[in-house]
């Protein structure tokens, strides 16, 4: 029978979530949707999911693309699609399909948001949908020999408008068109108008929720992990490797408009999947989310620890170690064990750190110290630590990490870690345990 709500597993799970309604209440996300995303008959449920997203305090801008409705237009008119540089050639003829296709795909959105049926995640909702011409364009014009004719790129974003109007609690709608200041009219992409409306925004987060699933691990396997989070460093990295992207399914293709938003002020950016149903809700509200996280993490924030940390860690933690958090270390040890320390560290002052001791034999790595100053608890940072101890781990080859707590093990629990006996630990770990200080073993496998 639908509908049953099992309050063991409903009420934790909600609780879960409430960390990242109460995070991100208030901030702007840019929502990219291509037109394969319609065209898979995907809308209805991404709209429910949009204004579920709406109804916890998020200011929403989404942009429409429509590449398979102009393709489908074009056909209809015995027209060939062209395209170069991974841009459509706009002709006038397929400048008419683009204002045709994107008239009827507004009606559809616009639709979409306007539901209410009874026992759907649409009852009682009510949301506001604007749209306008926020954009101004200038042509592409001619690349190595091609006309791009009717094709555009986003010369300006009216931000302050697109503001007004969220602030007030509507979704702004925006189509990629956009008007030169002699009323021309420009066909623009989806990618370039989200990228620019986020960055003339400074959204919190901008997302595509597209073709592909994320960026693999491993561009060059086809059975490689999608990269829940990406550095901008290693981004630049692999975009400097990939050469052109002309296609949407192309590793580069949404990866560089991240990046570019990323080095623009946009500090998270996101690729998920729209063929994964409710993929916009676990990217948002669960920890490790869906797709790929593109993330600005500046280099001296986040980083590998070095002897002239010693002091800093030391006095970070030593309250935590009086008040019995944390098991007690001397200088010696942690001197002798500081390349196992990663640490967060803001003009000089270390406000985080973690260390990593990793045991080959058993595949699995003891994770501790995890400390944030109480100055800066509750902004995530916790939560960023524990990210590059996995990624540290699985690096190295290794199935699991695991922590010994006696105070947080709730915080761990909601980060994916399960309790286990003692008895679990590795024989050279558990020699050390202190069956005293009865602390909980909980363990995070990565597979």
């Amino acid at each position: 029978m639908t509908g049953l709500v099992f309050p063991h597993t409903f009420v934790p799970w909600f609780r879960s979530v409430a960390p990242y309604i109460h995070a991100y209440r208030g901030e702007t996300f840019v929502v990219g949707m291509p037109g394969e995303l319609v065209a898979a008959g995907k809308l209805n449920a991404f709209v429910q999911d949009l204004a579920i997203l709406h109804a916890m305090g998020i200011k929403i801008v989404l942009v429409h693309g429509f590449r398979p409705q102009v393709n489908e237009q074009l056909i209809a008119k015995g027209q060939t699609p062209r395209y170069s540089h991974g841009r459509r050639i706009t002709d006038a003829v397929a400048l008419d399909c683009a204002q045709e296709a994107a008239g009827q795909l507004r009606f559809e959105i616009e639709a979409a948001f306007s539901q209410g049926l009874p026992n759907t995640p649409m009852a009682n909702a009510t949301v506001r949908v604007f749209s306008g011409n926020f954009l101004t364009a200038r042509p592409v014009g001619i690349v190595d020999g091609v006309d791009f004719q009717h094709s555009g790129l986003v010369r300006k974003v009216d931000a302050a408008a697109i503001q007004r109007a969220i602030d007030i609690g509507a979704i702004v709608l925006l189509s990629p068109f956009g008007f030169s200041p002699t009323g021309e009219a420009f066909n623009l992409s989806m990618e370039d108008v989200a990228t620019s409306t986020a960055i003339a925004l400074q959204a919190d987060k901008l997302l595509f929720v597209c073709e592909v699933p994320g960026v693999p691990e491993d561009p060059t396997d086809p059975e490689s992990p999608i990269d829940t989070e990406l550095a901008l460093a290693d981004a630049d990295r692999m975009l400097a490797k990939a050469g052109p992207a002309p296609e949407p399914t192309d590793v580069a293709f949404y990866l560089r408009h991240c990046a570019e938003a990323c080095r623009a002020g946009v500090e998270r950016t996101h690729i998920i999947p729209f063929a994964v149903d409710g993929a916009l809700l676990q990217e948002v509200y669960t920890h490790d989310g869906i797709g790929t996280m593109v993330v600005d993490e500046k280099l001296e924030s986040l980083r590998e620890a070095s002897s002239d940390d010693v002091a800093g860690i030391i006095q970070l933690i030593e309250p935590f170690e009086r008040d019995g958090t944390l098991v007690k270390r001397s200088r010696t040890e942690i001197e002798r064990d500081i390349e196992a320390y990663t640490v967060i560290e803001h003009d000089g002052v270390i406000f985080g750190c973690v260390a990593l001791y990793p045991y080959v034999e058993a595949r699995t790595a003891e994770m501790a110290a995890l400390t944030v100053s109480a100055e800066v608890q509750g902004q995530g940072d916790g939560d960023r630590l524990l990210k590059r101890i996995e990624q540290r781990a699985k690096a190295m080859g290794l199935d699991s990490i695991f922590v010994l707590t006696t105070r947080t093990m709730h915080w761990f629990i909601k980060r994916g870690f399960q309790q286990v006996d003692p008895e679990w630990l590795p024989e050279e770990r558990k020699r050390k345990y202190n069956w005293d200080r009865r602390s909980q073993v909980l363990v995070k496998r990565f597979n």
